[in-house]
């Protein structure tokens, strides 16, 4: 396994400075920039296996010594039954922001393997088909909750 990156988030030394692509790095990819004519990126993180390889795109171009997940901090949304779209140039967009007591009660309960189990599929994929460390993130609930209320980013 390639763990520079670890042995760095350790402070243990390390031969040189571990280098990784955020997703947003990535699209100035050739191969990212096709899946894209192709696919949205929700579709493209409901799609395992495409997930696992825009995920591994930076590591066999350039050899970083970590991976990012190819994902959006807004996927728990479907799974808790909003309407929402992610739009070029704008990010996500709220079809019915939360204005009432009610529309919160109606929530469904985010449930991880349930809701977002190709994500979890394309984790294991990257894990077999890679020794790069894989980096994970998620969405504060403030920034979630703040998208939901005012209907997309402010």
């Amino acid at each position: 396994m390639n763990d520079r990156f670890l042995r760095a988030c350790r402070r243990e030394p390390v031969d040189a400075t571990p280098v990784w692509f955020m997703r947003q790095a990535g699209r100035s990819l050739p191969e990212y920039r096709r899946v894209r004519e192709r696919s949205s990126l929700l579709e493209i993180t409901r799609d395992s296996a495409l997930c696992a390889e825009v995920t591994l795109q930076p590591v066999h171009r350039l050899g970083v010594d970590a991976a990012i997940l190819f994902a959006d901090i807004t996927l728990p949304f479907s799974g808790m039954g909003i309407d929402f779209e992610i739009r070029p140039g704008v990010g996500p967009v709220i079809h019915d922001p939360l204005r009432s007591d009610a529309q919160i009660e109606r929530l469904r309960r985010f449930e991880p393997r349930e809701h977002v189990a190709p994500l979890l599929e394309a984790i294991g994929l990257v894990r077999r088909e890679s020794s790069v460390p894989l980096i994970g993130f998620a969405g504060a609930p403030f920034t979630l909750a703040s998208y939901l209320v005012e209907g997309g980013p402010s």
